[in-house]
């Protein structure tokens, strides 16, 4: 690739991420390549669709994932590894606020290895939920499933109070918790700020963020 192309390609990454962060993954395209300072041409010459750009917008977040993924299944102590692989997930949906959308998108696969390397990371997480059960440490009836569940959940807060990583830090600490067979007894995370006077309406809504006291 050209020095010119490749900084192209640098300045709609950056200009996607921070249009992610602000508008959702559904930001029209033409917003994108206003934000980078390029023609809707050059954009759509790097980034044939809203799939392409999503994916290589956070390309590094998903690679990261994975690699969680990889670590928690070489991990001696399986506990270990899915409370690694949940605390990655959690801090980069706090970190990159339009990861995550990106995270849980719905894209159609349109793409065969696409649609594998997703059929993969769900047997993998299975494989781990089975192992952590196996040593003890998850709960019984913890399904996959309900880790899907926490990350959403997880999404949610961090869309509505992305100033607050304290809220966020808690919520994780609480939610591991409630996934263990056998809860332990240390102090969870520092509390949040945060009063049901300064209760935050839907980010979508508009409103103002949540006050604090």
């Amino acid at each position: 690739m050209r020095s010119d192309a490749r900084r192209n390609r640098e300045r709609l990454l950056a200009a996607a991420r921070a249009v992610f962060a602000e508008h959702g993954i559904d930001a029209p395209m033409a917003t994108v390549a206003r934000r980078a300072g390029v023609g809707a041409a050059t954009l759509y010459r790097h980034f044939p669709t809203r799939e392409a750009l999503v994916r290589g917008a956070f390309a590094r977040q998903m690679e990261t994932c994975g690699r969680a993924l990889r670590d928690a299944l070489a991990a001696d102590d399986p506990w270990t590894g899915l409370t690694h692989l949940v605390e990655t997930v959690c801090a980069l949906q706090r970190e990159e606020r339009g990861f995550p959308a990106a995270f849980l998108d719905a894209f159609p696969e349109t793409r065969e290895e696409h649609a594998r390397s997703r059929e993969q990371a769900e047997r993998d997480l299975t494989v781990l939920v089975r192992r952590a059960q196996a040593s003890g440490a998850l709960r019984p009836d913890f399904h996959p499933s309900d880790l899907v569940v926490a990350l959403v959940a997880h999404c949610g807060l961090v869309a509505a109070l992305p100033d607050d990583p304290r809220a966020s830090r808690r919520l994780v600490a609480y939610l591991l918790r409630s996934f263990r067979a056998c809860p332990p007894d240390a102090p969870l995370p520092p509390p949040t700020t945060l009063t049901l006077r300064g209760f935050p309406a839907a980010p979508e809504s508009g409103a103002r963020a949540p006050s604090r006291t």
